[in-house]
């Protein structure tokens, strides 16, 4: 798995350190308690997708005997899952989740920020982290690719940043957010020829123990299943936990939601980007990675509890580059109760079952820390902001 890592800079061993204990410890509980009582479809649909690949059937079929779901995952990802895929179960797994924990811990000790800021953001994230390593998701890895593509952007390596944007995308498309880094690079062409050059290595790469034709088949089958599965979300509680999922639940509405809620975003992102004089201030650049993580998924109707491992590293990083007052620690309360915490048995099933799913009221507190971050972003002169967390 050279390649996950491939560019990220390798420190001298540790003494292990007691919020590394608790990190790895909530993962391994996460995954023991999936092995113990069998919940492994998500990882048999996964190993799925390299056999599938390898003998070349379809892989967005359903396969009853195999699985109960189906694969929504691009033929790429038969390379990522292959050496787990190859692995005894038990151990590929292990292997896999624990991996999806240790990428995220990595990257985001990669960040360049004071040690009890990367301290903040880990144990704002566990909870979270632990959910879809309960899922036995890719989730904690997407949300490590995305931070080390802005790392790698700050530091001028494009060519690297644009490998995790990429591998993002041809995954699960969540990566096509680390586009908007696009704007911080320092060389633009270098910069996007880098990400076709990606794009193409990792449409090709599959061929090489398949065939050009599935490939090529498999990717108009995959653009086919996610349009399908896109209509199927709306209809599904425990999916299109999203701002278009929230108005649409609480309007009774389906009309145009999607539509006007993406292009109404879009530009509100986009806007405070002619802000050309705030790109030399850190801090703001950063507020645009927490723009990134938190966007991808409160903006996606395949929004799931799962995923938002995601959003919760943008609310994090939110939460520590900013001065502290009773409404951002208010905010990151909420978001810990409802974001958090409203999956798990700690939560009142009775308020979970009647009110939080129904309405898609875990993405309420993301979607109000988004707005802030917007606003932030819009107006704010960074010039005058002072924050404790960056390294000194």
């Amino acid at each position: 798995m050279n390649l996950l890592l491939a560019s990220v800079p390798i420190t001298k061993k540790r003494s292990v350190k007691l919020p590394e204990f608790f990190w790895f410890a909530f993962a391994f509980i996460a995954v023991l308690a999936e092995v113990f009582h069998q919940k492994l479809g998500n990882y048999d649909i996964f190993t799925g997708v390299f056999w599938h690949t390898l003998h070349q059937t379809n892989l967005y079929s359903e396969y009853p005997s195999e699985y109960l779901d189906v694969n929504h995952y691009g033929p790429f990802f038969s390379i990522i899952i292959a050496p787990f895929a190859m692995m005894p179960k038990v151990v590929g797994i292990f292997s896999w989740c624990m991996l999806n924990a240790f990428v995220l811990y990595y990257i985001i000790n990669r960040l360049p920020l004071n040690k009890e800021s990367k301290l903040a953001i880990l144990a704002i994230t566990a909870i979270e982290m632990m959910t879809s390593i309960h899922n036995l998701q890719i989730n904690p890895m997407l949300a490590g690719w995305l931070i080390l593509a802005f790392i790698l952007t700050e530091k001028g390596k494009d060519f690297w940043a644009t490998l995790f944007i990429a591998a993002g995308f041809m995954v699960k498309l969540y990566g096509i957010a680390g586009l908007l880094f696009f704007v911080f690079s320092k060389n633009k062409l270098h910069f996007a020829l880098s990400f076709i050059f990606w794009i193409c290595i990792m449409f090709i790469l599959p061929m090489l123990f398949s065939s050009p034709e599935f490939i090529i088949r498999s990717y108009a089958d995959w653009w086919q299943v996610l349009i399908e599965k896109n209509t199927q979300n709306i209809h599904s509680v425990m999916q299109d936990i999203s701002l278009m999922g929230l108005i649409r639940r609480s309007f009774h509405s389906d009309s145009y939601v999607n539509e006007t809620v993406l292009i109404f975003s879009s530009l509100t992102i986009l806007l405070p980007l002619l802000r050309f004089r705030q790109y030399k201030f850190f801090l703001y650049r950063l507020s645009y990675l927490a723009i990134a993580l938190i966007s991808v998924v409160i903006l996606s109707t395949a929004a799931e509890s799962a995923t938002y491992v995601i959003a919760v590293c943008g609310v994090a990083i939110w939460y520590v580059i900013y001065p502290k007052n009773k409404w951002s620690t208010g905010l990151l309360i909420f978001m810990l109760l409802l974001t958090s915490l409203s999956p798990t048995d700690l939560f009142p099933s009775y308020v979970r079952d009647h009110f939080i799913r129904p309405y898609s009221l875990k993405a309420l507190p993301c979607i109000l820390i988004w707005i802030v971050l917007i606003k932030n972003v819009a107006l704010t002169d960074f010039s005058k902001i002072k924050s404790s967390a960056l390294m000194q």
